[in-house]
């Protein structure tokens, strides 16, 4: 079982998960569902990530993983600038966001207006709904999953130290395999921009703690 510890107690630093989700982008600021449209960080985001990598100060990191995509690959850059830091990088898809489909570029509030507050909640959070052509956390789980399993476990098994960069529900379908949530759970999960998301790991492949540094007290509204 998955436990909860202040950033201010001390921790070990050996064999653990750090979960981040990318800066604001330029769509995030408009509201805009992104989904593989490659978007940049805005002045903002770019300032999220500073922010980040002040939060991560002192964690040591040995490999570092991002998706494909330019708004999570930036923010990584801009942490390993300011940690001053030069860990293995690795980019890979199974980590990429979600894909919305015929919603994408589509105003998120608009849609709520056009669909129903019920219809539009299932399609943003629950686990197996999908938009028009897109795709739902269930089928964005079915990548995370594997990736979980055969390239970051072993690793923390190990007693390396893994950084990943990436998106609201990629980072949502790994947790739900981490913390070993429900369906019904994890719809009611959110990441917020600029959190830290620690897990520490035992021998066994156990997680055994959770450490959040930095909690975005808006995240349901990014």
């Amino acid at each position: 079982m998955v436990e909860q510890k202040l950033a201010t107690e001390e921790v070990n630093t050996s064999g653990f998960l750090i979960l981040v989700r990318h800066g604001t982008s330029k769509w995030n600021t408009l509201g805009l569902w992104t989904g593989l449209v490659d978007i940049d960080l805005n002045e903002t985001g770019v300032a999220d990530a500073k922010e980040i990598a002040q939060r991560m100060v002192g964690l040591r990191i040995d490999v570092a993983y991002t998706s494909e995509l330019l708004r999570a690959k930036k923010t990584l850059d801009i942490i390993l600038e300011e940690l001053g830091v030069k860990p293995c990088i690795i980019e890979t898809s199974a980590i990429n966001e979600r894909n919305y489909g015929e919603y994408t570029a589509r105003n998120k509030w608009e849609l709520k207006e056009e669909l129903g507050d019920e219809e539009f909640q299932l399609i943003r959070r629950s686990w197996d709904t999908r938009p028009p052509g897109g795709q739902s956390l269930q089928d964005v789980h079915s990548e995370v999953s594997p990736f979980l399993d055969t390239e970051v476990i072993p690793r923390l098994i190990s007693g390396q130290n893994v950084l990943v960069v990436a998106h609201g529900n990629s980072i949502r379908a790994g947790i739900k395999n981490i913390e070993s949530l429900t369906e019904d759970e994890i719809a009611n999960r959110e990441v917020g921009i600029g959190e830290v998301l620690i897990y520490h790991m035992d021998s066994s492949g156990e997680f055994i703690l959770l450490e959040l540094r930095g909690e975005n007290p808006s995240k349901g509204s990014i």
